[in-house]
């Protein structure tokens, strides 16, 4: 059975952890205070998350569902990632990947989805106006 978890707070993010270590030093950061694994960053799970982010951004709205009624499951399946679990944080207007995950760890949602024991990859894009998006995933 796939589980699906959405946060009930959003954020997006335009630099990949990929591209940006920092992000994913930070996300594994808050994951060991807490003794669990690290995450490894998937370009999967940053093309759902970007398409997400530029989605929210292009016609002009702020949820976990896109414009065309997609959820996060059907993000990951767009993108080709077989999926058994998958959680989404989205955020909008933090200025800096310090500033999103302040967020996101004061979020009950948000700190679930980043520290969930099924998580083992991540991918981040932050979109123009920043609007962020975090995709955390478990491959079957």
């Amino acid at each position: 059975m796939k589980q699906v978890l959405l946060s009930f707070s959003l954020i997006l993010m335009a630099n990949a952890a990929a591209a940006d270590p920092t992000a994913l030093a930070a996300i594994n950061a808050e994951r060991a205070a807490q003794n669990r694994v690290p995450l490894v960053y998937d370009a999967k799970l940053e093309a759902a998350a970007r398409a997400h982010a530029e989605d929210m951004v292009r016609a002009g709205f702020f949820a976990h569902t896109g414009s065309d009624g997609s959820d996060i499951g059907q993000r990951l399946d767009r993108v080709g990632y077989r999926y058994c679990f998958g959680a989404e944080n989205i955020a909008a207007g933090q200025r800096s990947l310090s500033e999103v995950m302040t967020s996101w760890m004061g979020s009950r949602g948000h700190r679930r989805n980043i520290l969930h024991r099924k998580a083992e990859a991540v991918g981040l894009a932050r979109a123009p106006g920043n609007t962020w998006v975090m995709v955390l995933a478990a491959p079957c």
